[in-house]
């Protein structure tokens, strides 16, 4: 049976029902975004932090100041993108994911990405890379596009989190952002048709 959604906010919360996740045993509350961004731009994180787990919208911590900079400096904000995570709760003590939790929020993750048709997925860390680009190693990879079997492209970042502790990487995740607004202005619109997306129901 095909779930429709009036919008992202419903979606949300029939997914925070509908979702086997040990974490929301541990967590405050899901994470999640619920406007759809305005140049159809979805980047994806790992998991919700501290601030995050308290606010229940995604990149409202010390790493979401850095990513409204790195958007600042190519001339967007953020309504203009879309926020979300591989997994929607805080793992305890901010450890990384387990596979068994990003899988019990994999479907959540692709009806989002059915609902709002990016025209490009751009990933920040290893693990939402890893969830579109398998075996991609994020070091090597980073700053280039990925053409996924759905034929939206994947672009790659390190998470910000990642420039706060290593502050040399502040600089390669602004000249990537560069490279990301530079290929934007090259990608026609998707096509939005059901076909052209269907694929995502597989990730």
């Amino acid at each position: 049976m095909k779930l429709e959604f009036k919008n992202l906010k419903e979606l949300h919360e029939y997914y925070a029902v509908h979702n086997n996740c040990k974490l929301k045993d541990v967590a405050t509350q899901p994470v999640y975004e619920i406007d759809p961004p305005k140049e159809g731009i979805v980047l994806i994180g790992e998991a919700p932090g501290k601030n995050e787990d308290l606010q229940g919208r995604p990149f409202v911590g010390a790493a979401g100041k850095f990513l409204n900079d790195l958007l600042d400096h190519v001339g967007l904000q953020r309504e203009d993108i879309y926020v979300s995570n591989v997994v929607k709760y805080r793992p305890p003590a901010n450890r990384d994911p387990q596979e068994e939790e990003k899988d019990a929020c994999r479907v959540w993750l692709n009806a989002e990405l059915l609902y709002i048709k990016p025209r490009i997925i751009v990933t920040l860390g290893r693990h939402a890379l890893s969830r579109f680009v398998p075996d991609a190693n994020i070091s090597s990879c980073h700053g280039n596009v990925f053409m996924h079997k759905s034929r939206i492209p994947v672009f790659a970042m390190f998470h910000p989190a990642a420039a706060l502790y290593n502050p040399n990487l502040k600089e390669t995740m602004f000249k990537d952002m560069e490279k990301l607004v530079d290929y934007l202005k090259k990608l026609p619109a998707i096509e939005e048709k059901e076909e052209a997306i269907n694929d995502l129901l597989k990730l």
